[in-house]
């Protein structure tokens, strides 16, 4: 059953209009089963870093975690958490006025399944302030709309110099049969399951400038994020990966042995 709070209390309509209204905030996603969650700590991180960008403010991380555990299901079942940084005072005309920062925290169901392969193609969009995890997400799913109306499952964006930065709502990496291998840009979020991924990945991976052409020389590719974990990517525009290839498999495994912290 979804849990929907506000400061750990009913989320009044009057407050969920206000975020809906002003759309300025910002928030992070995670998965939570059995009281704890991977990453953890970096979305806390996050949290507190984006409150000071967003909002001028600070952020205390244990309030947030108390807030999280509320809302957990008393049997441990696997749910998708997701953390709004908002506050319902700031209007349209004045957005610099001091801020008070509300939590909203919601749950659903996790997936009881892992995602199928995606196709994606890419598309030349870069996110506003891309280093924030924030909540105008209306161009991400325009183009990922736009795709899917094209006969894609997504977009991947890229830069202004037209090189790969990062899915609608996911991180890229890709394999070239030796070394994991991630987007050189600053047009990406810096993922919090990009970065568990990268730590525990035992073998050699680098950061490289990636032209949407010239991706033949991958054996696989995947997109990462909290809800999904190491999905793969089937194709790139025109170019296609094998889903089933064991480097996906040796991806994924990597990063469900990352351990939850308890939160």
């Amino acid at each position: 059953m979804a849990e929907i709070e506000i400061d750990g209390g009913p989320a009044d309509p009057a407050r969920l209009a206000a975020l809906g209204l002003l759309n300025y905030g910002h928030f992070t996603t995670l998965r939570a089963e059995s009281g704890r969650a991977r990453g953890l700590a970096l979305h806390l991180d996050r949290l507190v870093r984006d409150c000071r960008t967003v909002f001028g403010a600070e952020l205390d991380p244990a309030e947030v975690r108390a807030r999280i555990r509320r809302v957990l299901p008393a049997d441990g079942a696997p749910v998708i958490v997701r953390v709004t940084v908002f506050d319902p005072a700031l209007g349209l005309e004045r957005p610099a006025a001091p801020a008070t920062p509300h939590l909203l925290v919601t749950t659903r169901p996790a997936p009881a399944a892992a995602p199928g392969p995606l196709r994606v193609r890419t598309t030349a969009y870069r996110r506003e302030l891309p280093e924030v995890k924030h909540v105008g997400l209306f161009g991400l799913l325009h183009q990922r709309r736009l795709a899917q109306l094209d006969g894609y499952d997504d977009a991947l964006l890229l830069d202004g110099a037209g090189r790969l930065a990062e899915g609608a709502t996911w991180n890229l990496a890709l394999h070239d049969g030796r070394a994991l291998v991630w987007p050189d840009t600053d047009a990406a979020l810096p993922g919090v399951t990009a970065a568990l991924l990268a730590r525990a990945h035992p073998g050699p991976q680098r950061r490289e400038a990636l032209a949407p052409d010239g991706l033949d020389r991958f054996v696989a590719a995947v997109a990462v994020n909290a809800g999904a974990g190491v999905r793969p990517i089937a194709a790139i525009d025109g170019t296609s990966f094998d889903p089933a290839h064991p480097a996906v498999a040796e991806l994924r495994a990597a990063y469900e042995g990352v351990p939850g912290d308890e939160i």
